[in-house]
């Protein structure tokens, strides 16, 4: 999986599924999100097995791909890019 997006574009999505994601889960999985990237479009998903929420943003997307990565830490991450 390749993309391009500004900060800005993936702070929007990442923030408005973050609050299902807890920082103590008795699943360790649980505190990821789901990435999907295809067709120029970055899907963000995340669950607590009672609520799931799915929040898409336009990218550029050279290579597409699905993987989970911890939900805070990339928040963080990208919360520390300069702006642009």
């Amino acid at each position: 999986m390749k993309l391009t997006a500004a900060r800005d574009i993936l702070l929007k999505p990442l923030q408005a599924v973050i609050g299902v994601v807890e920082r103590r889960q008795t699943m360790p999985i649980l505190s990821n999100v789901l990435l999907v990237a295809r067709d120029g479009e970055l899907g963000v998903t995340a669950t607590d097995l009672e609520v799931e929420l799915v929040a898409r943003a336009e990218v550029a997307v050279e290579a597409g791909g699905e993987v989970t990565v911890s939900g805070r830490k990339l928040l963080d991450i990208c919360r520390a890019l300069p702006e642009g």
